[in-house]
């Protein structure tokens, strides 16, 4: 018996169409924020192109920001549970390097 004060899952139907299903491919990403929301722009990069272009504007609460972290946070580990870590050029290794005293 649910509780009066439980929240019911409720299940979502959600349509994709054709061109949405498609994609839209980036490699750059920008993100801002206010008190009431969350910017998430999705541009791409191309050699030779002195500026990037973005392509699709995502606004949303920050709430739905952090459920969005947690979902990535969770299949980013899933992935690299199937395939390995994914690798990031340009991001600090736990490496020491150079003299240390003691």
């Amino acid at each position: 018996m649910n509780q009066p004060n439980q929240m019911q899952q409720k299940s979502i139907n959600v349509k994709l169409d054709e061109a949405a299903a498609e994609g839209v491919y980036a490699n750059m990403f920008v993100t801002t924020f206010s008190p009431a929301e969350f910017i998430f722009d999705f541009g791409r990069m191309m050699p030779g192109l002195p500026h990037a272009k973005i392509l699709s504007r995502i606004i949303t609460t920050p709430q739905k920001a952090k459920q969005l972290l947690n979902i990535l946070e969770k299949n980013i580990e899933s992935f690299e549970k199937q395939f390995g870590e994914i690798k990031v050029p340009g991001e600090k290794e736990d490496r020491e390097i150079g003299f240390k005293s003691v």
